[in-house]
């Protein structure tokens, strides 16, 4: 089983890849959601989050991820606190979608990953696709969303690889704002290309890269 690793900063089109991805029938594990699931009411982390962090938890039990992204930006030590809570249960579920995902033979998997490249990442899978946008196009997509200001924006991409390092790492690049119709058959003819290429990660390589990942 192939595993592609799939990136990019915020608002650059990755949902819209992975969603074609899906569409064209590759599972598809998202790592956002993952700690969505984490953060609901009775979620795995709650308590643990609640703990570390004061004033994140809502009045539903859930956490505040608004809250507790203003309690650790900028913060390395928090943000590091957060991620030893986080990570170990994220990748557990990574892990489980990979075993249930070979059990059913699927030749190719996508781990939709945003900081991919920021934790090492790539090292857990054999082909890395790199969604990016001009930088005008990213702020333009960024500022709709609520509770983003410009200032906010400027330190999250102050955290994340830059597109162009993105680009010249991955071994495909999807450029997001043209041709929605030519991102999809670039995506076909890559998954056409993958029917030769000879999966080197899974299983066997797996548990060591993703310990890596961990230490990164």
């Amino acid at each position: 089983m192939l595993l592609i690793g799939l990136t990019g900063s915020i608002a650059t089109g990755k949902s819209h890849v992975a969603a074609l991805f899906r569409a064209m029938g590759v599972p598809v594990f998202d790592a956002d959601q993952a700690v969505h699931a984490l953060f609901r009411p009775g979620g795995a982390a709650v308590a643990a989050v609640a703990a570390a962090f004061d004033g994140v938890q809502a009045a539903d039990g859930s956490i505040d991820r608004a809250a507790l992204g203003r309690a650790v930006f900028g913060d390395t030590t928090k943000l590091r606190r957060l991620e030893a809570i986080v990570h170990p249960p994220v990748r557990a579920s990574e892990r489980a979608f990979l075993e249930a995902a070979a059990r059913l033979r699927f030749p190719v998997v996508v781990l939709d990953i945003p900081l991919l490249f920021e934790t090492a990442g790539e090292r857990r899978v054999d082909k890395v696709v790199a969604v990016g946008c001009s930088d005008a196009l990213q702020e333009q997509r960024a500022l709709r969303r609520p509770g983003m200001t410009p200032e906010r924006l400027s330190r999250i991409r102050a955290q994340q690889v830059p597109t162009a390092v993105k680009r010249r790492r991955a071994d495909l690049f999807i450029p997001s704002g043209f041709d929605r119709g030519a991102v999809q058959r670039r995506l076909v003819a890559f998954l056409d290309e993958l029917a030769l290429a000879k999966p080197l990660v899974w299983p066997h390589s797996y548990g060591n890269a993703a310990r890596l990942s961990e230490r990164t």
